[in-house]
């Protein structure tokens, strides 16, 4: 599905900290270091799409610890002005379930994102951190296209995916959920970015 430039670009930039323009610092999720940080993130009602509100600490180091160790996913937990503000998952759609959905691509990404709480709450901040994460993969990962699979439920996200440029497929069932497939090329992102700008 990949060529193995591509895999072996990805996994050299995956495993680099980056700080981009905005000052966001991409960094490897440190187990268990970092493990107290999430679990207090996934607490609260707005965690409920993330469906780890229940997880113990020593649960969520364990699912954190599997998925590093996949070796076709990375888990980051992105820093700004000192603090943690947001957690990342990017995935190889060719070693996940999501494949079985649609005809991976090379080039292809997918990826999760949980937007930890702000210090003030400022409009459009989910927003921005959203398109601090799809730079990140596109110019720094070599993404060609993203691939997310929100909760059908989740309006929230899904307008924020559309601002972005992800294109709706359709809806897939996974044991948990009801899951919407969209993607967006590079192309697309930066179409819808520019018309917002």
């Amino acid at each position: 599905m990949q060529t193995e430039h591509t895999i072996h670009r990805r996994a050299d930039a995956a495993h680099r900290p980056y700080t981009d323009a905005q000052g966001y610092t991409f960094r490897l999720l440190r187990i268990p270091e970092d493990i107290p940080t999430l679990h207090r993130w996934f607490q609260p009602e707005r965690a409920s799409f993330w469906l780890m509100r229940d997880k113990t600490e020593a649960e969520i180091a364990q699912i954190y610890q599997d998925l590093m160790d996949s070796g076709h996913a990375t888990a980051y937990l992105v820093w700004q002005g000192g603090r943690p503000v947001f957690l990342a998952e990017c995935y190889d759609p060719a070693h996940d379930r999501i494949r079985a959905f649609y005809d991976v691509q090379p080039g292809d990404l997918g990826m999760h994102i949980f937007v930890g709480p702000p210090e003030v709450r400022v409009a459009g901040y989910t927003r921005t951190v959203f398109f601090a994460l799809m730079r990140f993969m596109f110019e720094h990962l070599g993404a060609a296209r993203i691939v997310v699979e929100p909760d059908a439920n989740n309006e929230r996200i899904h307008a924020i995916n559309r601002a972005a440029g992800f294109v709706y497929d359709r809806n897939v069932a996974f044991t948990e959920k009801i899951a919407s497939l969209a993607f967006c090329t590079r192309r697309d992102f930066e179409q819808a970015t520019a018309a917002i700008a």
